[in-house]
């Protein structure tokens, strides 16, 4: 069990797929949410979901809720909420809508942390790109954060390439696989 904490975001707006992704119906489970949690809860001694309000689930975890600001669905609202609730310097960052992403991953990415002591983040780069829900980030960045909350400014690539992050390559795609769309949530129904 991994003793960094993780974080399943939950709390976007779903705007391309039509419905709240996080309450879709994923394996054997009525959410993809705790589908996650589930599976996650495997690899990590302790599991937050991130999200603007727990009472949508129906199912017992440990909540972190946005800060309350009805207007901003991106993760920032997430990520600054997160740091001032966990008391570690980092924590594993996961969206709700990346099932695939699996331990030998989870793995690389934290030996790579490890190995570059002075990063602000470690994130999954694929061959698609930047993964920046798919890492691990560090205290270090919680002012910027903050000040991209405060600025309305929601672009984690731009934040993470002006920061001192360590891009883990990945070669494969599959694991990477967001389900946005709705064919993208199909396919991925015929993955599991």
């Amino acid at each position: 069990m991994l003793d960094i904490p993780c974080v399943i975001f939950a709390g976007g707006k779903s705007s391309r797929m039509g419905e709240d992704k996080s309450l879709l119906p994923f394996s054997s489970y009525k959410t993809l949410t705790e589908f996650q949690y589930t599976r996650l809860s495997k690899i990590f001694k302790t599991v937050y979901i991130s999200c603007k309000d727990k009472n949508k689930f129906d199912f017992d975890a440990s909540f972190i809720e946005d800060i309350q600001n009805a207007d901003v669905f991106a993760p920032t609202a997430g990520f600054v909420a997160v740091f001032k609730v966990l008391q570690e310097e980092a924590f594993f960052a996961l969206s709700v809508d990346a099932p695939f992403v699996d331990e030998a991953i989870i793995q690389k990415l934290i030996k790579s942390d490890a190995a570059h002591i002075n990063a602000d983040a470690s994130i999954a780069i694929s061959t698609n790109g930047m993964e920046p829900m798919c890492g691990i980030y560090h205290r270090s960045l919680e002012a910027a954060f903050t000040t991209m909350l405060d600025q309305d400014n929601h672009k984690l690539g731009f934040l993470l390439k002006s920061s001192n992050t360590n891009f883990v390559k990945f070669d494969e795609t599959k694991p990477f696989m967001n389900l946005n769309h709705p064919h993208e949530y199909q396919e991925a129904l015929t993955l599991i």
